[in-house]
């Protein structure tokens, strides 16, 4: 007979990778003050003490409020302020007010995480063999390396609005090497997408597809600085005929003249703010923190396209990192598919069936990973999302043809 105290290999592994990721999140908040972490800098941003909070109302409202004994919330109040847009689990504080939330301090949220992730701990290991409990942990550690990203995009944001020009990171980037850009050509075909395996994948890559490709050709690595840097002096941002209706209205509403974090000095050199604070721009890296709109204007004017993420899917997985460089760890790439689901998509039941499929609708999907993704978070399969206006994210630029 099992020994009811002793640890299974299964649950063993669970707990570790609960408390690998859950430190993280605080060691990306450890290098902020309190200030920083409260202030929201737009509607799309969300403080980091957020973050922090809602990735813990998740596994509060998600595992112990359903299979913990004598439930009891660390604070009633908070199953409110920190549920981001689950309609079926209640009303919710506005997203755009989160930076209005001084209340609960950072030294609380720390302490409701502490709490929580205690009575996980002790909800493991009462229902050590318990394959459902583990399932939605890893649900809910994915959501959070998830917010992990979001938070480092969110943070720069921010940082990006103070006149002082600080820095999330001290140490200085590296340089990157210049290198010349080729197509790599692909036969097409009858392709399969979509995850396959037994490990984690979120629904919204599933199930696996087959698709029919056409031949295409696709960049072996990402536009770099330098070469966006040509299309801006050649006055794309000024040409009509290379924009998408919509992306030139944006344009010029908003009198977008360069990337979100380029700045011009009086030299006319172009200046990036990073994570590392303003830097010298790298004409060598990959451009990132564009819009779609920006993407698919400067394909235009290089007399090609952004990829379908049917195409992007497809070359990854014949060429991989052998012909393919830069596909992971640098931006997410636009590609020109919509956001829908695919053949036979099922939403999962209840609260949890809100996680991906009711954005479904007005939104772009881009492909690979970023330098701010999480290690381990990335696969061939991940759809990530956004609005084709969206350009805080780091989102670059793979061509196709």
């Amino acid at each position: 007979m099992r020994d009811p105290h002793e640890v299974s290999p299964g649950q063993a592994a669970c707990s570790l990778r609960f408390d690998s990721v859950r430190r993280r999140s605080l060691a990306l908040a450890a290098p902020l003050s309190d200030e920083d972490c409260g202030a929201q800098s737009m509607a799309d941003a969300s403080p980091v003490k957020w973050h922090l909070a809602h990735t813990t109302w998740f596994f509060e409202t998600f595992i112990l409020e359903t299979l913990e004994q004598d439930f009891k919330p660390f604070h009633p109040a908070f199953r409110f302020l920190f549920n981001s847009y689950y309609n079926g689990i209640g009303e919710r504080h506005p997203r755009a007010q989160r930076g209005l939330l001084t209340r609960p301090s950072m030294a609380e949220v720390r302490a409701w995480r502490f709490d929580v992730d205690a009575r996980i701990k002790r909800l493991l290991e009462r229902r050590a063999d318990d394959p459902q409990l583990c399932s939605l942990i890893e649900l809910g550690l994915q959501h959070e390396q998830q917010h992990q990203e979001l938070l480092l995009t969110d943070v720069q944001h921010l940082l990006s609005h103070n006149a002082m020009n600080p820095a999330y990171r001290d140490d200085a980037p590296a340089l990157a090497a210049a290198s010349p850009m080729a197509l790599i050509a692909f036969q097409g075909g009858v392709s399969s997408m979509g995850f396959e395996g037994d490990t984690f994948s979120f629904d919204n890559e599933l199930p696996r597809h087959r698709v029919f490709v056409e031949p295409f050709s696709l960049a072996d690595r990402l536009v770099s600085n330098g070469e966006f840097a040509a299309f801006i002096d050649a006055g794309g941002y000024r040409d009509p005929a290379l924009w998408l209706a919509e992306g030139w209205d944006v344009v010029t509403a908003n009198k977008w003249q360069q990337p979100l974090y380029w700045r011009r000095d009086e030299a006319g050199q172009w200046h990036e703010f990073t994570l590392h604070g303003l830097q010298r721009l790298d004409p060598n890296k990959p451009v990132t923190s564009i819009s779609l709109y920006e993407a698919d204007a400067y394909a235009n004017w290089r007399g090609m396209r952004l990829p379908t993420e049917a195409e992007w899917e497809h070359a990854a997985t014949a060429a991989g990192g052998e012909r393919l460089r830069e596909l992971f760890g640098h931006c997410w790439q636009w590609t020109s598919s919509s956001y829908a689901p695919y053949p036979g998509y099922a939403a999962a039941p209840g609260a949890l069936g809100e996680y991906n499929g009711k954005f479904m609708l007005n939104q772009y999907v881009l492909r690979g990973s970023s330098a701010a993704t999480p290690a381990g978070h990335s696969r061939l399969s991940y759809r990530n999302f956004f609005p084709a206006g969206a350009r805080w994210q780091m989102s670059g630029i793979r061509l196709a043809r």
